[in-house]
């Protein structure tokens, strides 16, 4: 039933030239995506909401070892591994389920999603095409997508009920940088202020 659903999606590609470069850019530019978003968020969001932005950094992070594990109990070859698959663009032949790309995005978007529902829910979207398209390519089954949003539900659910662990310390690095950035931007001010004045 893996194989049929993953033959199913993947026999969509090769026939539109638009729709497979759209995935391909989906699937190798996910993670630049997700990076550039949450370094937005950092710098425009208040003091809470860069607590937010860095707990659900290690959330994505806590979900990447998790599916490392997964692998050491359990592994499943690729697609192109087990299965002769004209994948779209190469990759090597490591271990298939869950899918870190997918993981990541989704464990991301939920942790993002528990704080900001609008931001979140678009980025979830994302996530999930992300994980489309890495069947898409011919790198996962529907299963390693399956068990990355397992994953990603199971890991946001459990860092959110400890949360109060991570919260002091999360706040002291926020504060600290929002420090050394308060310092800076008045330093630079003091600065331009001392060239006008000497003008």
């Amino acid at each position: 039933m893996n194989y049929e659903l993953f033959k199913v999606i993947h026999g969509m590609a090769h026939h539109s030239k638009f729709l497979d470069q759209t995935m391909i850019f989906i699937t190798k530019k996910a993670i630049l995506v997700y990076a550039l978003l949450l370094l937005i968020c950092w710098f425009f969001g208040n003091h809470n909401f860069k607590k937010h932005v860095f707990f659900s950094g290690v959330t994505g992070i806590m979900a990447l070892i998790v599916n490392f594990s997964i692998t050491l109990f359990y592994y499943v070859e690729r697609p192109f591994v087990a299965h002769k698959v004209d994948i779209l663009i190469p990759h090597s032949a490591d271990a298939s389920f869950p899918s870190d790309h997918t993981t990541g995005a989704l464990a991301l978007s939920l942790a993002i999603r528990s704080r900001n529902k609008k931001i979140g829910n678009l980025l979830l979207i994302f996530g999930l095409l992300t994980g489309f398209s890495r069947i898409w390519v011919g790198h996962h089954y529907p299963f390693d997508i399956l068990a990355s949003f397992i994953v990603s539900i199971v890991v946001v659910f459990m860092m959110n009920k400890l949360r109060k662990f991570f919260d002091s310390p999360i706040d002291r690095i926020v504060t600290f940088y929002e420090t050394i950035v308060g310092k800076v931007f008045r330093r630079k001010q003091k600065n331009q202020s001392s060239g006008l004045s000497n003008s």
